[in-house]
């Protein structure tokens, strides 16, 4: 055997084996390129750090559990409906999956499930025990601190309350406004506990947590009026995504159990804990109806007259 003819063989090797890279290398970049990617655009609650904190987790895990690779985006509510058309998915409170459904046809996926009422949530107008304020006529007269305008829980069912037990806040109130900057829902309760606004328009959800969590003492407050529990957050769809798809994600939602974790950021997180929700179930459109109701008699969007 000629050395020339041991030159050629190492070489025909060296490029039989470089090709097999090559090609190998070519099949994993188009495997990746294969992988479709989904946004899943998640309604501010307290912040946006915080919102992305809470469902990087669950994120991921529908991600790995779904072949997919989805990235989660932090949306205000009073700007979702103005970047619907950026997402594929939603997670958001009742009153802007009605808006979202009616203006732009998402479709509900599952509601979430959180603290004494489970799938619902509630709101009450409450103001200090010591402040002698007990009945809807003490409120004239008094300032009043309401949450986000589109929280069902800290406006809209405030609204309807107030209206419905004949004070309107344009006439009746000496003053009212919503706080700025993050933790708004917060900023109502401390609001009212440190004499900042006579009554308060309290999501009962957090008010419960506050409490749990030793910030504030249910001794302090005096409940004036409570609204009816109503639907609260949910997953829903865009017409973008395709049905089988959406019914293969509603599966993995429903399946999450407080035991199921996700690798992240080197961390084993428990998924629903760290969202700070409690499981997903059914829900079907006809359960926001009350919340449509209410709406409408408030003339709020997405049933509003001018």
């Amino acid at each position: 055997m000629t050395l020339t003819f041991i030159l050629n063989r190492k070489l025909l090797f060296s490029c039989c084996l470089l090709l097999f890279v090559l090609l190998s290398s070519c099949s994993q970049k188009d495997v990746q390129k294969e992988i479709p990617t989904y946004r899943i655009g998640y309604m501010i609650c307290n912040s946006a750090e915080e919102t992305l904190y809470r469902f990087r987790p669950m994120t991921a895990y529908l991600s790995n559990k779904l072949g997919v690779n989805f990235e989660p985006v932090a949306i205000d509510t009073i700007n979702f409906t103005k970047r619907i058309d950026e997402v594929d998915f939603t997670h958001s409170n009742s009153l802007l999956y009605i808006i979202l459904h009616r203006l732009h046809g998402v479709e509900i996926i599952a509601g979430e499930k959180a603290g004494s009422l489970g799938p619902k949530t509630q709101g009450a107008i409450v103001a200090l025990k010591k402040s002698g304020i007990k009945t809807m006529e003490d409120l004239k007269g008094k300032t009043m601190m309401f949450g986000p305008m589109y929280a069902p829980s800290t406006y809209l069912t405030q609204l309807d309350l107030l209206l419905k037990g004949g004070i309107d806040p344009e006439d009746d109130l000496a003053f009212y406004s919503i706080p700025r900057g993050s933790f708004k829902h917060e900023k109502v309760i401390y609001s009212v506990l440190f004499g900042k606004a006579d009554v308060g328009a309290f999501p009962m959800l957090d008010y419960e947590r506050m409490v749990k969590a030793g910030k504030i003492s249910e001794d302090d407050f005096t409940m004036i009026a409570m609204g009816q529990p109503i639907a609260y957050c949910n997953f829903a769809a865009t017409q973008k995504v395709d049905e089988p798809f959406v019914k293969k994600f509603k599966e993995v939602l429903l399946g999450i159990t407080p035991e199921t974790t996700v690798q992240i950021d080197g961390e084993t997180i428990k998924v629903l804990a760290r969202a700070a929700v409690e499981g997903y179930e059914i829900f079907t459109d006809s359960d926001f109806d009350d919340v449509r109701k209410m709406a409408k008699r408030t003339n709020m969007p997405p049933y509003q007259t001018y």
